[in-house]
């Protein structure tokens, strides 16, 4: 088995059982490290990271849309006790 960069991804490539030479993306098989993440969460996040970021992404605009509409109406006091 080898593991070489082809069009901009890993690849496996490796022999069949007639001798042929195939390939795979690497990220299908087991030759490259398993994601960090997904590693140390061991299943339990509820979220991916994909969409944290989407969910982000909504709040930021919906922010930007209510600010604009009269965000000096809006200004709090911090109080420092």
């Amino acid at each position: 088995m080898e593991r070489r960069n082809a069009w901009g991804e890993e690849r496996v490539y490796f022999h069949d059982d007639s001798g042929r030479v195939r390939r795979l993306t690497a990220a299908w098989t087991s030759a490259v490290a398993p994601d960090p993440f997904a590693s140390v969460s061991a299943g339990r996040s509820h979220f991916r990271v994909d969409d944290l970021l989407h969910l982000v992404a909504l709040i930021v605009r919906q922010s930007a849309a209510q600010g604009s509409a009269g965000a000096s109406s809006r200004q709090r006091k911090v109080s420092r006790e």
